[in-house]
């Protein structure tokens, strides 16, 4: 059987492909095309960019001075105390008692230095060496390491942070039962409160900030508590890094001796930029 030839023949067009000059040619225009993006896209990627940073710097340094706020309300009158150089870029500590618990005592001239086999009259009596105490209303949980405070000035004689043993200190050891409070030290109170308050604390909180103005990468804000009663000390829970810049400030009598204020600026940096947030908070300063 004899095939024709022509069946061999193949058409030259269905075999045809890219030239090298129309590859090339495409290349050129393809990067061109991707050029003329890159450069609209760079600016709404680059603004991106910026705001998600600050939003979260803003967002690190509200969290903690909010964190600040919420512990401040509840501090011990006449206990927030503010060390360090505080000019800035100096290290800073904010220090106060918080307290978690409080009440009206039963007062009297006649409570006497014991405690009654009946305890619902019981006076407190701070002409002699009381205690205990019954409370008004309802008990506040006063638990294991916690102390009473009562009349705190914030001064000699009256000052929570000097200690919970001698005549002139405001602070006892102190534990509840039933609607009395018992106090452990044998020497009287010093002060009466006018109110007939007191207040149940655990030990000081400081928040120390120690900002990094050449390097903001290693300034931190810290919140440090379990430290007793002795100077603040330990690594604390770290609140805020970055921190380029913090100052707090302390004035006691800003609204006729019965309100003071806190004020706070903390300043967060990175990658050449800062955000800086101010806070002011109230705290009650009748004890």
């Amino acid at each position: 059987m004899t095939q024709h030839p022509s069946s061999f023949s193949h058409h030259p067009s269905l075999q045809r492909g890219f030239t090298l000059v129309e590859m090339i040619m495409v290349i050129v225009i393809t990067g061109i095309i991707g050029s003329i993006v890159a450069v609209f896209l760079r600016a709404p990627i680059q603004q991106y960019t910026d705001v998600a940073r600050r939003a979260d710097m803003t967002d690190i340094a509200d969290t903690a001075l909010r964190r600040i706020t919420r512990d401040l309300r509840l501090a011990l009158p006449n206990s927030v105390r503010v060390t360090g150089a505080c000019d800035g870029t100096g290290s800073c500590n904010l220090e106060f008692i918080p307290t978690h618990g409080g009440g009206r005592y039963r007062a009297g001239s006649g409570g006497g230095a014991g405690c009654p086999a009946s305890p619902g009259g019981e006076e407190f009596d701070f002409a002699v060496a009381d205690t205990c105490f019954g409370v008004l209303g309802a008990m506040p949980v006063i638990g294991a390491g916690d102390e009473i405070v009562v009349y705190n000035l914030g001064i000699a004689g009256a000052d929570a942070y000097a200690g919970n043993t001698a005549a002139t200190h405001n602070r006892r050891a102190a534990s509840a039962a039933g609607n009395i409070v018992t106090l452990t030290s044998a020497n009287a109170l010093p002060l009466d409160s006018p109110g007939r308050r007191f207040h149940v604390v655990s030990s000081p909180v400081s928040y120390v900030c120690a900002p990094n103005p050449a390097n903001p990468a290693l300034g931190t804000l810290t919140r440090l508590s379990g430290y007793g009663w002795a100077a603040p000390s330990g690594a604390g829970n770290l609140l805020a890094k970055n921190v380029s810049s913090c100052r707090f400030a302390y004035d006691a009598h800003v609204v006729a001796q019965r309100s003071g204020l806190v004020t706070m600026n903390l300043g967060i940096s990175r990658d050449g930029e800062t955000v800086t947030l101010y806070s002011a908070t109230h705290v009650s300063n009748m004890p």
